[in-house]
């Protein structure tokens, strides 16, 4: 299977996925990450106003196969979850990279991005999984 890596994201090597728009950052899994999980069946997410901590646990996603946490690629204040992922977790399956996003986060320093992995560089990991 062909997976699509968006060059405007930023990655880290536990497949979660950063896409910075000025101070705000979406935050979401792979289609890699997706497809190796399977069907999934529970999504735990911070709440509004919690501050998430680069390379720290945010949530947990859960499929049939595996329970994964979520690692933050970025740190910053939650300002929006997306709760209709919360309640039908399975939807992250079919738009990993647009309505199937997890969390939006105000960041505290976009340099920190930095740290994670080009597009490029993510496909080259995958690809060597």
């Amino acid at each position: 299977m062909s997976f699509e890596y968006p060059q405007d994201l930023r990655y880290l090597d536990s497949h979660e996925y950063a896409r910075l728009d000025g101070e705000i950052a979406t935050i979401g899994i792979s289609e890699f990450a997706v497809d190796q999980l399977g069907d999934i069946v529970f999504l735990e997410l911070p709440d509004i106003g919690e501050v998430i901590t680069l390379g720290e646990r945010f949530g947990a996603i859960e499929s049939v196969k595996a329970v994964e946490e979520l690692n933050s690629p970025i740190t910053g204040t939650v300002i929006e979850r997306n709760d209709t992922l919360v309640n039908s977790p399975e939807l992250v399956a079919d738009d990993p990279y647009g309505e199937g996003w997890f969390i939006k986060v105000r960041i505290n320093d976009a340099g920190e991005i930095e740290e994670a992995m080009t597009a490029d560089e993510y496909r080259a990991l995958v690809d060597g999984e």
